[in-house]
């Protein structure tokens, strides 16, 4: 089984915490998403969306998609558990998750890639063409991501974690969310205390700090 990454990337981090959480060692190939070494063979025969992270496992099957590998490496090795121990468990969970990539993670990312000059000709991700940056998708990606914090900032008024008292992969998610707001300089701790709380705990995590 090996992985294939790009350790800048903020899939790719959301992917190594999730290794260091479950203590978890797969052989990783960092690919060069920077000089397009995706878009090369074989991995554009491998991986046709030309995203990373993705596994191939040992029978050449590839898995692509954050939360489809750590689905997947889940059911491999179940202890500590991220997804949820019961029914109910995993579809809070789920449903958290859900919520914060496409409320908050996924138009943060859009506005990212909408706003910075690195991303010029690289505005969808695993593309390389000439659509252009709008600024009208940096500010609609900031205003979603705002409406999250006003609906999850009471919730986590009476919650250690988004999904109740126990880490899992939906705080994964939001820890990268809500680095991405940092990157946009995004003001939550005058603003979201709660959301500041949750977000600086995460922060001290040991698999957000260790190299």
């Amino acid at each position: 089984m090996k992985l294939y990454n790009f350790t800048p990337a903020a899939n790719a981090q959301r992917i190594q915490m999730f290794l260091i959480e479950k203590n978890i060692e797969i052989e990783t190939i960092q690919l060069n998403v920077r000089e397009d070494e995706i878009f090369k063979e074989p991995y554009n025969t491998m991986n046709p969306f030309n995203c990373i992270p993705f596994l191939e496992l040992d029978d050449g099957t590839i898995i692509c998609e954050t939360m489809s590998i750590c689905r997947y490496l889940e059911e491999l090795y179940p202890e500590p558990c991220l997804f949820g121990i019961n029914s109910k468990e995993r579809a809070l969970i789920d449903m958290w998750n859900r919520r914060l990539e496409l409320d908050g993670f996924l138009p943060l990312i859009h506005s990212l890639r909408n706003k910075t000059s690195f991303f010029i000709g690289k505005v969808i991700p695993g593309i390389r063409n000439e659509i252009k940056q709008l600024p009208e998708l940096v500010q609609r990606g900031i205003e979603m991501f705002e409406i999250l914090l006003h609906r999850i900032d009471p919730h986590l008024l009476n919650n250690q974690f988004i999904s109740g008292n126990k880490f899992s992969v939906a705080d994964i998610t939001g820890h990268f969310m809500m680095n991405l707001s940092k990157i946009l300089k995004i003001e939550i701790k005058n603003d979201y205390p709660n959301v500041y709380r949750w977000q600086n705990e995460l922060s001290t995590r040991q698999s957000v700090n260790i190299n």
